[in-house]
């Protein structure tokens, strides 16, 4: 059996060191010289850190070499990467199934037949503050790709 550890067991080595050493995801991003959102995406797998990026996050989170190279490999993505039953993201998948269509019909009356990339894609989360509970701003922002006709 092979001592180097798979994207997703990198992925939980990473959180326990995140836990264990008190860290917060903007703290780490800083290390890794890239915005809290991709860079929290790419300790979790699902994005391709640089030797340079990985090594700057395993110093400060006190990674083992093999995890540290492990979070240079290309991710693992897709259904199976995310925990569906975890409940935020599970609402998450809840919003689509109620709203997909309705961004879906939106998205082509704006921009025409095609589709919002992941690829070419930027994601932000921030707070609001609202004296009813606070809020969760979401903002999903893609390329619009449009189907190529020939």
């Amino acid at each position: 059996m092979s001592d180097t550890p798979t994207r997703a067991q990198a992925a939980r080595s990473v959180l326990a060191a995140k836990k264990r050493l008190g860290l917060r995801w903007d703290k780490i991003a800083e290390a890794v010289d890239r915005s809290v959102e991709w860079s929290t995406s790419a300790l979790l797998g699902q994005q391709t850190l640089t030797a340079d990026q990985a090594r700057a996050a395993g110093d400060l989170l006190e990674l083992d070499p093999a995890t540290v190279e492990a979070l240079t490999w290309p991710p693992d993505r897709g259904a199976e990467a995310s925990d569906t039953t975890d409940p935020l993201v599970y609402r998450l998948t809840e919003v689509v199934q109620v709203y997909g269509s309705t961004i879906s019909e939106l998205v082509r009356e704006e921009f025409g037949d095609g589709i919002v990339s992941a690829i070419d894609f930027e994601l932000d989360l921030h707070r609001v503050e609202d004296p009813k509970g606070d809020r969760v701003v979401i903002t999903l922002n893609g390329k619009f790709l449009p189907y190529r006709v020939w």
